[in-house]
């Protein structure tokens, strides 16, 4: 297996839409018929078997356009589960029912990410295009409740909910989410015709992250497309779990390194926010494209410049390459949405930073055996972590020199984890 197997994958698995979102970055269609060239069942499948022989271990996330609207939507997640995949399913739930969440906990989906944008119909409904959107999706947490699929709410900040960010997250927390994820635009798409928030605002916004680590129960507090969160949390504490994670939980931007978007067609792109395409499933196995691409091995050995290239967080966090390529077309560009200025000091070199990454792609690629005690442990962990938490506990146990994974190995795991105080897996 490669050093930078994949072990997080986004298909966006149709552009049909029923909502008209005005920051979607793909750009997708109201309701329409199915574009022939969108991958079939049988293209799906075949993509699916691909991806299980480079990480039978990987989390694949079906979103859209709206899922949902595809048909065969769950034979996909059945397909993909059977293969050993952690499969979620992200949804802005307007149409989620008791039906459909049967059918999700039927077919082994996980768990679904749910886009909630306020706490009130009013700015949610005028940013997803369509009235009544938000009391849908409330009726979609409930059917997720009542038939126990776990689910994480997402939102994007914008100038507009800016200031009620704190509100959607103790709501968040009310509803019973297991995560909080905070996406932050990069404008691409239909994303290009919103102002977004200022970069003096994107670091006030990631500093409150961190402030509240902690303060909500069961549920764990994440930023999602700001690498600079690292950076944020090594400037307030360099011994901080945050800090010394590595890998998946800790943090930075893993497109072409850990990650990689699949669009309805069947091209694969570093994220959703860099639309370049490095090859076709149609055309190329998925194995050929992710090893091979000459772009993904430009990003997987990245020569910044500007303030990126001689900043001393340059490892920890290394910007948002989607905003660099966004404003620039220069994947390698400084991130034009940090604030920080370089103060020349030595380069930090985050923990495990030489080390072979395949050791720790959710229990794929090393030789570790969990005990069935162990194995039982894991599966109180929430699915939407749990890959983190297997990456965590056999980085320690390689790091330890442990063969086997006990109830105790995982205890010890868990007190040096960044969010070990956070999920509870004893």
């Amino acid at each position: 297996m490669s050093s930078f197997a994949p072990y997080l994958i986004s298909w966006n698995t149709t552009k049909r839409c029923n909502l008209r979102c005005k920051h979607c970055y793909l750009d997708s269609d109201a309701l329409t018929k199915k574009d022939t060239n969108e991958l079939s069942l049988e293209e799906g499948n075949r993509l699916i078997d691909q991806i299980a022989e480079v990480n039978p271990a990987t989390m694949l996330i079906l979103t859209g356009g709206e899922p949902l609207v595809r048909e065969d939507i769950f034979d996909l997640s059945d397909y993909a589960s059977k293969k050993g995949m952690m499969v979620v399913v992200g949804t802005n739930a307007t149409t989620l029912d008791d039906k459909s969440a049967k059918e999700m906990v039927r077919t082994g989906v996980s768990g679904i990410g749910i886009s909630i944008d306020s706490i009130g119909p009013e700015y949610h409904d005028a940013f997803r295009g369509i009235e009544g959107s938000w009391d849908r999706a409330m009726a979609g947490i409930e059917s997720c409740k009542r038939h126990g699929l776990e689910f994480q709410i997402q939102t994007t900040v914008t100038t507009t909910n800016y200031y009620e960010i704190s509100e959607i997250i103790a709501l968040s927390h009310k509803l019973g989410a297991r995560v909080f994820n905070l996406f932050f635009m990069v404008c691409t798409g239909r994303g290009q015709d919103i102002t977004d928030i200022s970069a003096e605002q994107y670091e006030d916004m990631l500093k409150l992250l961190l402030d509240i680590q902690g303060k909500y129960s069961g549920m764990m507090i994440t930023a999602r497309c700001a690498p600079h969160f690292k950076r944020l949390a090594y400037e307030k504490d360099p011994d901080s779990p945050i800090t010394k994670a590595a890998g998946y939980t800790g943090g930075g931007c893993l497109a072409a390194f850990h990650y990689c978007r699949i669009t309805p067609e069947g091209d694969v792109t570093p994220c959703p926010y860099i639309p370049f395409s490095v090859g076709n499933v149609k055309e190329k196995g998925f194995a050929d494209i992710w090893d091979n691409s000459d772009f993904f091995q430009n990003m997987r050995r990245p020569k910044l410049t500007g303030r990126c290239g001689y900043c001393e967080f340059k490892y920890l966090c290394g910007g948002c390459r989607a905003r660099a390529y966004a404003t620039s077309t220069d994947i390698m560009a400084e991130d034009p949405w940090c604030a920080y200025i370089p103060r020349e000091k030595d380069v930090i070199v985050p923990p495990n930073f030489y080390a072979d990454s395949s050791k720790s792609n959710a229990g794929s690629a090393c030789n570790l055996l969990w005990t069935g005690e162990a194995e039982d442990r894991l599966k109180r962990v929430p699915f939407f972590i749990r890959s983190i938490v297997i990456g965590s506990v056999e980085r320690y146990a390689i790091e330890n020199g442990y063969k086997e994974i006990t109830p105790k190995i995982m205890e010890e795991a868990r007190r040096k984890s960044a969010y070990g105080n956070k999920i509870d897996i004893r």
